[in-house]
């Protein structure tokens, strides 16, 4: 269990800053959240290729595998909103 959060904590903070490293360089917003997805399922279609539907891959998987995934998901979708938050405010470097 304490590994469990400890990865989830890692592939938040991970995204997190990814995100907002490439949406400072980039001048977009949600483009890590993009990132992200794509990331995610070729991974996803690259481990299930030739061994069955894509639904019995998944059903394969279980929660340990889920959680971190949503925590990185979050991470960058957070990176998205902190950077629309500072350009808002006024920050033109972002």
């Amino acid at each position: 269990m304490l590994q469990l959060i400890i990865v989830t904590v890692l592939l938040f903070v991970l995204f997190f800053g990814l995100g907002f490293i490439l949406n400072m360089l980039m001048k977009t917003t949600w483009f890590p959240i993009y990132g992200y997805i794509v990331l995610v399922v070729s991974l996803v279609v690259y481990w299930g290729w030739g061994t069955g539907s894509l639904a019995s891959n998944l059903s394969e998987y279980g929660i340990a595998d889920y959680v971190p995934a949503v925590g990185g998901l979050i991470g960058a979708v957070l990176s998205g909103s902190a950077i629309k938050t500072l350009r808002t405010k006024g920050y033109k470097m972002f």
